[in-house]
């Protein structure tokens, strides 16, 4: 049985002295009092929620899995997990960084992952069915009519009801333009929606007494391709227009999948059967709206990294400094023992740094993500906000693909720490590893984010986040020139920076003549740009330690980290450029038999 506690210090560690966070988040529109004092208050009391409510039902979650009931067509949680969901709608938390005109206590999203980590440290599984209900939020609040925002979204606010994001068929996966869902109108406003819809998380469960589906699909005049896709809002039970519920839907359950991890999360086939569902925002204009739930959801998914991954730096950290297994190579260091703690030996202390390099340079990019989606919605300054906007939208694909592809090798890492007791289920490390396989796969497989970063980000929108985020450490690198504190650090980033654009223009070139080239890159560029992404945090990291309020264990502890990332991570970027340089003549055509 594993045990999480929330690492409080370094959550506010990187939020507030990192990032300077208390100056910018009470800087912004409405956030005067989003206090320090006030953040520390909301984390601590959530910790509580996550350390005390969640955690003791994630492995018992994972064995017991979801029920689905063919006859109702309706599904159970396991045992624990619709009493932890009534107490977080109780508690408020279901709202936390939802606007206060809609029943939210109106926190900044960089609140919001603090405490999301949390829950998917705590039971990512469970940790599911909030997170598809925050991207409903943010789509309805985005694109909905002011009924819709009145009747859908504050319930869903107060955690009454829940949502979901119904996009992918089974002859579509990725491919949006694929669909073939319909929405006939009604001529009253409303429309029957028909089609079949697979992997829905949450698609149907226990905790709520509505569902809300928000579903893509195509209206009789629509065009083809993904130009002629629509967003509808359908229920579970419908609803009148002053929010009471009616009859039954004809949007049901056909089906929860069998996984191989996540097993306390229903994934669902859901069915819609002319089912009643009305219009979000215009009509063909669906994907604005499903673009607006993907941003949030694709950094709710890195952060499930980020926090699959610090769960399994917990446990194995506590597994290598209580195993004693052989001596270490210089001699007994515990020598009244019968063997030395397995934390001795050189390879366990490389995973366990591996694990912590990846852990909290990635916790300050998570938050730095947040803190510009914050500036976005809420800065005074226009020219600030489109800023924030290029650096978010940039960063997005950074943060899912290489936050959910460490926690691949984090979790990995721990398991091998525990050597064959972490192929055992009693320690839980096994469940880590197949709860992180998924998360490179939904909202965007990581080379849909590599093609997002490299084909749609850098060259089609021209690089503007890239632009504005190199010439930022560029200014940290020259503030920091002259540090001999820092020289270790600002040297491999300013020289790997420069690199970055070097290799960016050189794609550019070779694009031009063959496409396939970008299609060929993409993976490795997405790599490379996230090593750098983290080499800058760290060096921001240390820079920051002297004005911390960390222990002098703790200091030490982030300056062996950051340097064991710039001697044994952040040079992998020289294997992805070489890859990046083979091109795509390396990878010729495969025909089949």
């Amino acid at each position: 049985m594993t045990t999480y506690k929330a690492p409080l210090d370094d959550m506010r560690f990187a939020l507030f002295d990192v990032l300077d966070g208390e100056a910018v988040l009470t800087g912004l529109e409405g956030g005067e009092e989003h206090s320090r004092e006030l953040i520390d208050t909301v984390i601590d009391e959530f910790a509580r929620f996550a350390e005390e409510v969640l955690a003791p039902v994630n492995a018992s979650g994972d064995a017991e899995g979801c029920h689905f009931d063919k006859a109702t067509r309706t599904v159970t949680t396991p045992k624990g997990f619709k009493e932890a969901y009534r107490r977080y709608a109780e508690d408020g938390w279901a709202g936390l960084t939802a606007s206060v005109e809609a029943g939210g206590q109106g926190l900044p999203a960089a609140v919001g992952t603090l405490t999301k980590e949390m829950i998917d440290s705590a039971n990512t599984a469970w940790g599911i069915y909030p997170l598809l209900s925050h991207g409903a939020i943010d789509a309805i609040a985005h694109h909905g009519d002011d009924w819709q925002k009145e009747v859908f979204l504050k319930r869903i606010v107060d955690g009454s009801w829940t949502g979901t994001m119904c996009l992918t068929e089974p002859q579509a996966g990725s491919d949006l333009g694929l669909l073939k869902t319909r929405a006939e109108p009604n001529g009253d406003g409303s429309y029957r929606v028909s089609g079949t819809k697979i992997f829905i998380s949450a698609g149907e469960h226990d905790f709520a007494e509505n569902i809300v589906h928000l579903v893509l699909a195509r209206l009789p005049d629509a065009p083809a391709g993904s130009r002629g896709i629509s967003m509808l809002v359908v229920p579970k039970f419908k609803v009148n227009k002053d929010g009471s519920l009616g009859e039954r839907n004809s949007a049901a359950a056909g089906a929860i999948e069998h996984k191989m991890g996540i097993r306390g999360a229903a994934t669902c086939v859901m069915n819609f059967d002319e089912a009643e569902g009305w219009l979000i925002g215009a009509p063909h204009k669906g994907l604005m709206a499903m673009f607006t739930m993907m941003n949030s959801a694709r950094l709710g998914v890195g952060v499930q990294g980020l926090g699959l991954s610090e769960a399994a730096l917990q446990g194995s950290l506590r597994y290598a400094l209580d195993r004693l297994q052989m001596r270490a190579l210089s001699g007994p260091r515990m020598p009244e023992k019968p063997a030395d703690p397995i934390v001795v030996h050189p390879d366990v202390r490389r995973m366990l740094l591996t694990q912590r390099a990846f852990v909290e340079g990635g916790r300050v990019l998570a938050a730095y993500a947040s803190l510009q989606s914050d500036i976005e919605a809420r800065h005074p300054d226009a020219q600030t906000r489109q800023q924030a906007g290029e650096l978010l939208s940039f960063l997005i694909p950074i943060a899912k693909g290489l936050l959910t592809e460490s926690a691949q090798e984090c979790t990995k890492e721990a398991l091998q720490i525990f050597g064959g007791h972490g192929y055992i289920v009693e320690h839980g490390m096994e469940q880590l590893v197949r709860d992180a396989r998924i998360i490179t796969l939904y909202e965007g497989t990581t080379q849909i984010q590599a093609l997002d970063l490299l084909g749609r980000k850098v060259m089609q929108l021209q690089g503007a986040g890239l632009k504005r985020f190199l010439d930022e450490i560029g200014t940290f690198c020259r503030e920091h020139a002259g540090d001999d504190s820092l020289k270790a650090l600002v040297g491999p980033v300013a020289t790997a920076a420069t690199a970055w654009g070097e290799l960016t223009r050189g794609i550019a070139a070779r694009a031009q003549a063959n496409p396939e080239e970008l299609g060929a890159a993409a993976m490795d560029y997405l790599y490379f740009s996230g090593y750098v992404t983290l080499a800058y945090f760290w060096a921001r990291s240390v820079a920051a330690l002297d004005r911390s309020r960390l222990s002098a264990s703790a200091r030490q502890a982030k300056r062996d980290t950051a340097a064991f990332y710039m001697a044994r991570i952040l040079p992998r970027i020289h294997l992805h450029k070489a890859g990046i340089d083979a091109g795509v003549a390396t990878l010729p055509e495969i025909a089949g038999d």
